[in-house]
């Protein structure tokens, strides 16, 4: 029985179970790497967060994406956004150099199993694990309007659906959506012959600025300090701060988690965009009709009249919506039993990423009501991984490695590291 099965090797699965092996612990990591990178994010993207705030977590610091670049003479700089595919790159060889080896096998069931929990997976195998990490990224919980669910196939796709958007040359394209995803997307689109058009509620674009310099004069970092969530106080204590948001009120929470950090485009995409691809802004969706291999959408414009727009296709970049009932590899029962946050439906959460199921613990876009919005984002990885990994060690109690075994070490105030544990529930 290993001590910890982490399940999903995204960002946040791969960083637990570096941690994971480097304090001594017996770790499995079960999913295909990167899947989200390489499987569904067109070809063309480009990381939006700075090269910087992107690492994924390894003790030590170490692994990080401006060593991997550097070794392959890739500029990894500030202001330069990377390829997604060079990042996708990286999270395979920190995969292979920081952690055990990635197993790629689904997982289809995660049931509780005396003091631990039996999982089994796709290829008929069963596996015993005492403690298991659900750290299955943003997939399952893709966001469609209702009102395009009843769409017949292939008139209706999220963006997530797409890794070529060059089947869509020569078409007429609806991108719903005012964030990243729906801008990036249509831009794509645009440069791939196709004829998008973006429709979004919002009246107007937000576009992120410039990023300031890293280095700059005491009194302008002092007023707008570099987070690895962008400039600015707020978007700091978003990014340094998530123990914190965990202590405010649950109905603050959910609405920091739903609001804060709202959709904005990339300041490097904004000439791509402008000029080249319509919108139709303000623009509330109220219908949408098949109309033989074409698809109808009826729209209310700002000023309350009727638009008809008619399209071949509808990609609906609306983002991701955390959801423990999506979470169908959960034992219903058990994920019924959980305790969540507020009215949200979301597993309410230990200082240590534990839920209130003793043994089970939560990472990434699931957590985002209990730590705040860094946890939809790889940078939120490395805070995750390392209280995450503590609070095992503390469900684990004796089985945790001991002064003197493979994972003890002493902390830098000269303290045993497993004596130190209160200190991480902040």
């Amino acid at each position: 029985m290993d001590d910890l099965l982490v399940i999903g090797a995204g960002p946040y699965g791969l960083s637990i179970a570096a941690h994971a092996a480097g304090a001594g612990l017996g770790v499995r990591v079960l999913g295909r790497p990167m899947a989200s990178w390489r499987d569904h994010m067109p070809e063309g993207m480009y990381l939006k967060s700075e090269p910087w705030s992107s690492d994924l977590s390894a003790p030590g610091g170490r692994h990080t994406l401006a060593e991997y670049c550097r070794t392959r003479g890739i500029t990894a700089g500030h202001g330069s956004p990377l390829p997604i595919g060079t990042f996708s790159a990286y999270g395979l060889w920190f995969a292979r150099q920081a952690g055990p080896e990635v197993e790629e096998r689904t997982v289809t069931t995660v049931t509780p199993h005396g003091t631990g929990f039996r999982i089994g997976t796709s290829d008929g195998g069963v596996l015993y694990a005492r403690t298991v990490a659900l750290a299955v990224g943003v997939m399952p919980f893709a966001n469609l309007p209702a009102l395009l669910a009843g769409l017949p196939p292939g008139h209706v796709s999220h963006s997530s659906a797409h890794r070529d958007l060059g089947r869509f040359a020569g078409a007429d394209v609806a991108v719903l959506g005012a964030g990243q995803a729906a801008l990036e997307t249509a831009v794509l689109l645009a440069e791939s012959g196709a004829r998008p058009t973006l429709v979004a509620r919002r009246h107007r674009l937000n576009w992120n600025t410039v990023p300031q310099p890293l280095h700059r004069p005491p009194l302008r970092a002092l007023r707008a300090p570099h987070s690895g969530l962008g400039t600015g106080w707020r978007s700091w204590a978003w990014s340094e701060l998530p123990w914190a948001v965990r202590r405010l009120p649950a109905a603050t929470r959910e609405r920091i988690a739903a609001t804060a950090l709202g959709p904005a485009g990339a300041w490097w995409l904004r000439e791509r965009f402008e000029g080249r691809v319509p919108a139709l802004l303000g623009h509330d969706l109220h219908r949408a009709v098949p109309a033989g291999t074409r698809t109808r959408l009826g729209l209310t414009a700002p000023g309350g009249a009727s638009v008809v727009l008619d399209t071949e296709h509808v990609i609906a970049a609306t983002g991701f919506t955390p959801d423990l009932a999506r979470l169908g590899l959960l034992d219903a029962g058990l994920r019924a039993g959980l305790r969540t946050v507020g009215r949200s439906r979301t597993p309410e959460l230990t200082a240590l990423f534990e839920s209130s199921y003793p043994g089970l613990f939560f990472a990434g876009l699931l957590t985002a009501p209990s730590f705040g919005p860094s946890m939809r984002f790889v940078h939120g990885a490395g805070f995750t991984a390392g209280k995450l990994v503590a609070g095992v060690r503390r469900r684990l109690g004796a089985r945790v490695p001991q002064p003197g075994r493979p994972g003890w070490r002493r902390t830098a105030d000269g303290q045993d590291d497993l004596d130190d544990l209160s200190t991480v529930q902040r």
